[in-house]
């Protein structure tokens, strides 16, 4: 993650009523026949959130004004709470250390990538985790949690690193659970407020976007 990033979170009570999701990049082109050739332009997938219909309060436009200033527009990055994913689980239930699969042990390799992975089989997609929370963080090795002194994990970059004394054995499985937010930035350089629509019910769209590594 670059340096131009903060790493604090958006306002939780704004964050946790706003909208969006993942996006991708598909190219379909339509034969003669009808027929569809389909390619996916990007790897990964990148979310859009609006966090403008999080807005309900004046004190909570205001925390949003400030926040965005303090980041100067699309300039600098921060963290978003994405409600519906924000842990290795099920959002319902708290991070279990066999969560997700990050790895398999060498005997020598101690340093591995948090990842989330959605479906299974051979086209399950594996998504890189970059901003876990910070004291979330569980391990386990072989379905054997690992005690927290045991491994550490940088949550500005998603990297767990285990102690000299607790090095993965050849073939163990390295299992994580975790909760993360989105790395992300203002989708725009400019917030037009108008106040008279707000107190009619309306809010400013706030858009952000995801930051890829």
């Amino acid at each position: 993650m670059p340096t131009d990033f903060h790493e604090v979170r958006f306002p939780l009570d704004v964050a946790l009523r706003g909208s969006g999701g993942p996006v991708r990049r598909t190219e379909i082109v339509t034969l003669a026949s009808g027929r569809e050739h389909r390619n996916s332009r990007w790897a990964d997938s990148r979310r859009r959130y609006d966090a403008g219909l999080g807005i309900r309060t004046l004190d909570a436009l205001h925390a949003v004004l400030s926040f965005f200033e303090e980041r100067r527009g699309r300039l600098y990055g921060f963290r978003y709470r994405d409600r519906v994913d924000h842990r290795s689980g099920p959002p319902s239930r708290p991070p279990a250390p066999t969560d997700q699969r990050i790895g398999t042990g060498n005997g020598a390799t101690r340093l591995f990538a948090l990842a989330k992975t959605y479906g299974s089989g051979p086209d399950a997609y594996r998504r890189a985790i970059a901003k876990p929370v910070a004291g979330s963080v569980r391990v386990a090795l072989n379905g054997t949690e690992v005690p927290a002194q045991k491994f550490t994990i940088d949550p500005a970059t998603g990297l767990l690193t285990f102690a000299t004394d607790a090095v993965p054995p050849p073939g163990a499985a390295v299992a994580a659970g975790f909760e993360f937010d989105v790395p992300v930035r203002f989708d725009t350089d400019e917030l037009t407020v108008d106040l008279a629509a707000f107190t009619a019910g309306e809010v400013p769209r706030i858009p952000l976007i995801e930051i890829v590594p």
